[in-house]
C-alpha cells in the first residue's frame, strides 16, 4: 500500500501484498500465484471477448451497408420496370417509327433490369455473408465473456479461500478455473 493518494484494493490484492511484504506459508503463496495467473488469463480472455464483439459489430455494420445498397438497386430496378411498362403501353398506342422506338426501349430496359438485378442479388449475398460472420463473432464473444466470468468467480473464490483459510474451497476454485478454461478453448476454436 502506498502512503500517498487513494488506492482501492480487493481482498486478494491485500493478501498478496501482505505475503510479499511479510512472507507467508506455502498455501498462501500458492493461492496468491494461482490468483495472479488466473487474473492474467482472465485479462487475455477479456481482451479477446472485446475483440470478437467489435468484429461482430463491424460485420453487422457491413451487412447493413450492403442491404442498403441492395435496396437502392431494387429501387432502381423498379424504376426501370415502370419505364418499361410505360414503353410497352406506348407500343400499343403508337405505330410506325415511334412504335419501333418504344420496342427498342422495352428491350433496353429488359437488359438494364437484368444487370441491376444481378448487382442487387450480389449485394444481398454479401450482406447475408456479413450477417453470418457477425452471428459467429457474437457467439464467440459470448464464449469469451462466459470464460472471463468463470475465471473472475475462481479469483473471488481464491480470495475467500485465503481469507478463511479453508482448503476445501480450492475445489471450487479449481472447478471454476477448469470450466473457464474449457469455455475459453471453445471460444478459441469457435465452437
Amino acid at each position: 500500500m502506498s502512503g500517498h493518494g487513494f488506492h482501492v484494493h480487493g481482498p486478494h490484492d491485500h493478501e498478496v501484498e501482505h505475503v510479499a511484504q511479510h512472507g507467508g506459508d506455502q498455501f498462501t503463496s500458492r493461492v496468491a500465484v494461482l490468483t495472479a495467473v488466473l487474473s492474467t488469463i482472465g485479462a487475455i480472455f477479456g481482451y479477446l471477448g472485446g475483440h470478437s464483439q467489435n468484429a461482430a459489430l463491424l460485420y453487422k455494420n457491413e451487412a447493413a451497408i450492403q442491404k442498403t445498397s441492395a435496396s437502392n438497386q431494387w429501387n432502381y430496378y423498379q424504376a426501370k420496370s415502370n419505364k418499361q411498362n410505360l414503353a410497352e403501353l406506348s407500343i400499343t398506342l403508337t405505330s410506325g417509327e415511334t412504335r419501333e422506338k418504344y420496342v427498342q426501349e422495352v428491350e433496353r430496359y429488359k437488359k438494364e433490369k437484368q444487370e441491376i438485378k444481378a448487382e442487387a442479388d450480389k449485394l444481398e449475398a454479401v450482406a447475408k455473408a456479413a450477417d453470418q460472420k457477425s452471428e459467429l463473432e457474437m457467439h464467440v464473444h459470448e464464449r469469451w465473456a462466459l470464460a472471463t466470468t468463470l475465471l473472475q468467480v475462481a479469483i473471488a473464490m481464491a480470495a475467500i479461500t485465503l481469507l478463511t483459510r479453508k482448503r476445501w474451497m480450492l475445489f471450487g476454485v479449481y472447478g471454476a478455473t477448469a470450466l473457464g478454461l474449457l469455455v475459453g478453448v471453445a471460444g478459441y476454436l469457435h465452437l
